[in-house]
């Protein structure tokens, strides 16, 4: 049996025969290259995408605030409504509920969201005056680096579009092969 991993082909035997060279994991599953620098481009992205917004908050805080309790302030403070911890949930694509809650519970506590409501539903997140002030700071420094930035090209905003398009439906094509494997589990 021949496997490739990373641009090695590594040959076996199988009852004294040598399997034919050319049937290496490139050579049988052709896109499986392509997925690979696609799948590792976009870990690059998040984690690119992480820490700029982790620094963003630096740049005008001491706190210790990671990316994504970062992205939690900020879509609290998106269209400016507080939010319930399932409408962040979903608008993050997260599951991993009681991690949210701690996140929250650190902003609270730094003072940049306030909790109101009670029970189960009636619980909601609002940016306080200090969680506005840094959103606000972060988000004019995102127009004056990153928008700048990503905008020289001339094409970029279609690019955007499209790219945009790319990822929201791969997230649906991840959602479901990892229901298929649930199911089989």
């Amino acid at each position: 049996m021949n496997l490739e991993m990373t641009g090695m082909t590594i040959s076996a035997t199988r009852s004294d025969q040598l399997i034919d060279p050319d049937l290496s994991v490139s050579n049988i599953y052709p896109d499986d290259d392509s997925l690979t620098e696609f799948e590792l481009a976009l870990m690059r992205a998040h984690k690119g995408f992480e820490r700029w917004q982790e620094q963003s908050l630096a740049l005008f805080s001491d706190l210790n605030v990671s990316g994504a309790e970062s992205a939690l302030l900020h879509i609290i403070r998106l269209h400016e409504r507080p939010k319930t911890i399932k409408e962040l949930a979903r608008l993050t694509n997260r599951d991993d509920i009681p991690n949210i809650q701690y996140s929250l519970r650190k902003l609270a506590a730094a003072g940049l969201v306030s909790k109101t409501g009670s029970g189960r539903t009636g619980v909601t997140y609002s940016a306080t005056d200090e969680g506005r002030r840094l959103t606000d700071a972060s988000n004019e420094n995102r127009r004056k680096l990153l928008v700048d930035a990503m905008f020289k090209q001339p094409d970029s905003r279609q690019e955007l579009s499209d790219v945009t398009d790319v990822l929201n439906r791969l997230t649906g094509i991840f959602d479901d092969t990892v229901r298929a494997i649930a199911g089989r589990k």
